[in-house]
């Protein structure tokens, strides 16, 4: 079996034997995987997300169960399933202990294998309609924009939002806010992604790198009131340009950390506009069950860039981190 795993440091790619089972768990053919940057994270060992040694990383997998164990119900051989990053948020609020295990990070080895391990609670199915790797994106970047503009949001059918970005989290809420009929604002850096997302449905697309002005741009397409919600991929100081942006009650979403995990934020501003800033988890199994409900419903298929073969993994890797990407990055394993 063929594998990847941090060693010293280092993202190897490795060879070992197919995994055995407990009872309690299933046996999985992983046949595609995506990126997210918390992957990053882990694979780079940056505060919180730093793993233990010979850590297999990455959350987000789709394959076929191969083997089940005696006590195992939801699952039989032959399911399509994907993994879920948080096990043990299986319902209801956010808590502590609801995610202290997580998929491919500091607790628990992830999907970056030709065969995985996983507890029942760790495995969703998802509809026939999806390839394999459409179905590897949604875990933790389909299921993050699902809750931050349906779960979380208080918006309304014409209320307008503005997604910051073309990434993977981007595209998803720029998707999810069409199936709810919000008014959809969307910036890029680049004129081609954001002709893509103009395809895709946004209203309202603004090259920020061209336009340096953009904060203006949006207050104009609000009227001057800001907009309703911020879906901010950005996070550090980044969090008052989107607060700039709102309108008095407004939400700023913060579901991402590409500018890092600290950052200067305007505290007056936040008390002038009664603003709530809103972090932003991945979400519940439940969650997932309703975005996927949703999904089937309507056919969304998931925005992939590219999709790179098992021993490209460090190419793919660099892609992310460049940022150049429309949608998410994948990895076929088969």
């Amino acid at each position: 079996m063929n594998t990847y795993k941090i060693i010293n440091g280092i993202l190897v790619q490795v060879k070992g034997q197919v995994p055995s089972i407990n009872e309690h768990e299933v046996l999985v053919r992983i046949h595609a995987v995506s990126l997210n940057y918390r992957d990053l994270l882990v694979i780079e060992g940056i505060g919180q997300w730093t793993p233990i040694e010979d850590r297999i990383p990455l959350s987000d997998g789709a394959g076929e169960v191969i083997k089940i164990g005696g006590s195992i119900t939801k699952f039989k051989v032959g399911d399509r399933v994907t993994s879920l990053i948080s096990p043990n948020w299986e319902s209801g609020k956010l808590a502590p202990e609801k995610i202290i295990v997580t998929l491919g990070g500091s607790s628990l080895d992830g999907v970056l294998a030709e065969y995985v391990v996983l507890p029942e609670n760790a495995l969703s199915k998802f509809p026939d309609y999806l390839s394999y790797e459409e179905a590897a994106t949604l875990p933790v970047a389909a299921l993050t924009a699902w809750n931050a503009v349906i779960e979380q949001s208080t918006l309304k059918l014409g209320n307008t939002i503005l997604i910051i970005g073309t990434g993977g989290v981007s595209l998803f809420a720029l998707q999810f806010s069409k199936l709810s009929g919000y008014h959809i604002i969307i910036t890029s850096s680049s004129d081609e992604k954001l002709k893509k997302a103009k395809e895709l449905g946004a209203h309202h697309i603004i090259n920020y790198k061209k336009n340096k002005d953009w904060i203006k741009e949006v207050l104009t397409i609000s009227e001057g009131k800001g907009v309703d919600q911020v879906v901010d991929v950005v996070e550090g100081d980044h969090i008052t340009e989107s607060l700039k942006c709102i309108k008095s009650e407004g939400i700023v979403s913060m579901v991402g950390v590409i500018a890092g995990i600290h950052g200067s934020i305007d505290t007056g501003m936040i008390m002038s506009k009664a603003a709530r800033i809103q972090g932003v988890e991945t979400g519940s199994t439940e969650m997932y069950g309703r975005m996927l409900a949703a999904m089937h419903l309507h056919r969304v298929k998931p925005i992939i860039h590219t999709v790179f073969p098992f021993e490209k993994v460090p190419e793919a890797l660099l892609l992310l981190k460049k940022g150049d990407h429309f949608g998410k990055i994948c990895i076929k394993l088969e």
